[in-house]
């Protein structure tokens, strides 16, 4: 019988063994940065912890809300991907999400549904030509402004009757319900009988074909329509200051500082001038940015 002993030394000399063969055992291999190379970033690296920007920077994907039938700012191309000056601000905010475009989802948001879908969720933020007023930031929060409009109006290139606000007592004007532009319409321009649309798009034919005669918003929008369609016009000086801003979460302050620093930083670095004149630029002069409020 193997005494207690030689069976306590021969299980002693089988776990040395057995060490040394996992000692010898390769480890797995780590990918190292080839020299000259750096190690991939993180990118919510530089988002506080649990803030906006870090989900979606983390989800690498963002929804955003804008015109899909506005000519210079969001219209719909081709490709069915909108084009223009909105959607362009809007790429340059995702970009410093380090969200690539095919991470974006664009989502169609018209006057009479952007604090809606900001509220509810449906989008992270809209950019569409979208006025920022107090009666707005009671639902949602803006950052901005990137950019001031100016409500004007467009009528047939024949039509002689309509130069200004002025000459609209008595007139059928087109403009979208639910928007600035009709707020304004209603409470200063009272002897105008007002025809709501839901799009700015659907006032076109009615201008057209003398329902209606002539089409009141941003003179940014209309000068879109314009430049499209030689038998359009428009008229006079623009009546009214119409900022635009980014819409988002109401009370969601971080998000909305950041925005403002990357709006800034684009006035500054040249990206928003860059934005302008790849679209509106190309019927409008290049304006002076404006400064944002960080109200």
């Amino acid at each position: 019988m193997r005494s207690r002993r030689g069976t306590v030394a021969a299980l002693a000399a089988m776990t040395l063994a057995l060490t040394a063969c996992a000692g010898n055992a390769e480890e797995p291999e780590t990918e190292e940065p080839a020299a000259g190379e750096e190690e991939p970033a993180d990118e919510t690296a530089d988002f506080p912890e649990g803030s906006t920007m870090a989900e979606l920077a983390e989800a690498g994907s963002i929804t955003i809300g804008t015109k899909f039938d506005q000519p210079l700012f969001g219209l719909v191309g081709p490709d069915g991907v909108p084009q223009g000056f909105d959607v362009e601000i809007a790429k340059i905010i995702a970009a410093e999400l380090g969200i690539e475009e095919d991470g974006i989802e664009w989502v169609e948001t018209i006057s009479a549904n952007r604090e809606s879908f900001i509220e509810t969720g449906q989008v992270d933020v809209v950019v569409a030509t979208y006025t920022i007023n107090d009666d707005r930031k009671e639902r949602i929060s803006f950052a901005g402004p990137y950019y001031e409009a100016g409500q004007s109006i467009l009528t047939l290139t024949e039509n002689e009757d309509i130069e200004g606000p002025d000459d609209l007592a008595g007139k059928k004007v087109c403009t979208v319900s639910g928007s600035t532009p009709e707020k304004n319409l209603l409470e200063n321009y009272p002897e105008a009988e007002v025809v709501p649309f839901g799009t700015y798009a659907e006032c076109i034919d009615p201008l057209r074909n003398g329902q209606v005669d002539a089409v009141s918003t941003d003179n940014v929008i209309l000068a879109g329509f314009a430049a499209d369609n030689d038998d359009l016009e428009v008229r006079g000086e623009p009546f009214t200051q119409e900022p635009y801003g980014i819409g988002l979460a109401k009370d969601d302050t971080d998000f909305r500082m950041w925005i403002n620093d990357v709006l800034e930083a684009a006035y500054e670095d040249g990206r928003w001038t860059d934005a302008w004149e790849a679209t509106a630029g190309s019927v409008l002069p290049t304006p002076e940015p404006p400064a944002v409020d960080r109200y």
